[in-house]
Parts: C-alpha cells; sequence; structure tokens
C-alpha cells in the first residue's frame, strides 16, 4: 500500500485530508511542519507528500528544497497546497521540485485528480 505523507501545521486540515487521502486508498502519517517531516522521511521516505507551504519551524519551500539534496529524496511525488495563489509562487514551487500545486481549500475531487496526475493512485 502507498504512502503520504500530509504536512500542515493546521490541525484541522490534516484531520480532513487525512480522511479524503485514506479513502483514495493510501495510509497516512502526519507532521505538523518541515523538520517533522525532514524527520520521517529520513526514517521513511513516503510515496507522496502533501505539503502546506506556510508553517512554522520550517516552511513548505524550505522543506522541499532541503528533501529533494537527500538520499532517497527526489522519489516522493510533492503536491504543495497553500493559499498562495500568484504565479510566482506556484513557479517557486514546481522550480524547488514540486510534481503539482493545488488551491486551499479543496475538495476529495481536487486531491483525487491531482494525485492521479502524480501517479500516486
Amino acid at each position: 500500500m502507498k504512502t503520504c505523507l500530509i504536512v500542515d501545521d493546521s490541525r484541522v486540515i490534516r484531520k480532513v485530508s487525512r480522511h479524503i487521502v485514506e479513502t483514495l486508498g493510501l495510509t497516512v502519517d502526519e507532521a505538523e511542519h518541515g523538520q517533522e517531516a525532514l524527520n520521517q522521511c529520513a526514517s521513511s521516505m513516503p510515496d507522496v507528500i502533501l505539503l502546506d507551504w506556510n508553517m512554522p519551524v520550517m516552511s513548505g519551500i524550505e522543506f522541499i528544497r532541503l528533501l529533494r539534496k537527500e538520499p532517497g529524496g527526489e522519489s516522493p511525488k510533492v503536491v504543495f497546497w497553500t493559499t498562495e495563489n500568484d504565479l510566482e509562487h506556484i513557479r517557486e514551487a514546481l522550480e524547488a521540485g514540486a510534481n503539482e500545486y493545488v488551491m486551499k481549500p479543496f475538495d476529495h475531487d481536487t486531491l483525487q485528480s491531482k494525485f492521479q496526475l502524480v501517479g500516486a493512485i
């Protein structure tokens, strides 16, 4: 079974997205910020990562730049999700190594289509 790491500082967002991702057939782990996510990836690299941009301790963009330099860090599919919707943020995320980009708020169909696009389901 494929695994998904949900990285967001909002407990509510993690709970809602966990429910959606589990209905798509993936096993879910959670992290509250980028540093916690990086630590989890060091012990067990997930297949896909849902990544928030704005978080305390370590932002999503800092996390993905560090992740992509780690051994095996190029393999997870990373779907950024954020309220940042300008082209500069989207470009920055994709250049840093994101595979897809989702605007908040999101729904089941949106996440399902993004997971299909990156080959997670």
